[in-house]
């Protein structure tokens, strides 16, 4: 592997978005259906509306999820799982069921 992990690539990538629990329950919320920000919000339980559009906003950097705005009035915005992010799903469901055996 040519690179390490404090090196700035894509192995630090990686780690900054398993590294947070919030980016794990967003994609394992999202999986594959599309949810409105307050649908999601309550799926997720205790989380503020700050901390749930800051992981959003690293996710969507990422390519790990998208985020469509709707010209309406009021604005509807839905989130949903990238190709890239549903690629992510089996080691999400791996990892919940290897955290069922401990």
């Amino acid at each position: 592997m040519n690179c390490k992990i404090n090196d700035k690539c894509n192995t630090r990538i990686v780690f900054e978005i398993i590294g947070s629990k919030w980016n794990l329950i967003i994609i394992y919320n999202l999986g594959d259906q599309t949810l409105r920000f307050t649908e999601l919000q309550k799926k997720m339980g205790n989380i503020n509306s700050k901390t749930i559009t800051k992981h959003l906003r690293d996710l969507e950097r990422n390519k790990i999820i998208k985020r469509v705005v709707y010209p309406e009035v009021p604005p509807r915005v839905e989130y949903s799982l990238t190709n890239h992010g549903k690629t992510f799903l089996p080691i999400l469901e791996d990892t919940i069921e290897w955290g069922s055996t401990l």
